[in-house]
């Protein structure tokens, strides 16, 4: 039972980034994924979570607008995508599995900003 995210991302302000979790070792569409981040030397912070059955999500008030989710159900993967990149993005990117606590993590994708 694992989540496997892809590997680190730069990019410059104004980009996009998308970043993926492949699930495996259990019932995809049974669970909840959740997205999280932490910018150097903070805290985490919670970015929404989506319903991988359904395709339903809820994103945080502070990245309405910004971000998005989506789930491929035939390869068992969400996707985060955050879009107008800041240097305030830089951190590192978390997929986690159901509801807090959450039981099972990603291995985490950094995603630095830079000019």
């Amino acid at each position: 039972i694992q989540l496997v995210q892809s590997g680190a991302e730069v990019r410059t302000p104004g980009t996009s980034v998308k970043v993926s979790c492949k699930a495996s070792g259990y019932t995809f569409t049974s669970y909840f994924i959740n997205w999280l981040r932490q910018a150097p030397g903070q805290g985490f912070e919670w970015m929404g979570r989506m319903d991988p059955e359904d395709g339903k999500a809820k994103y945080a008030e502070t990245f309405q607008g910004r971000v998005a989710f989506t789930a491929d159900t035939s390869t068992n993967t969400v996707y985060v995508e955050l879009t107008r990149v800041t240097f305030n993005d830089t951190a590192v990117y978390y997929c986690a599995r159901g509801g807090n606590p959450y039981d099972l993590w990603g291995q985490g994708t950094t995603v630095t900003v830079s000019s």
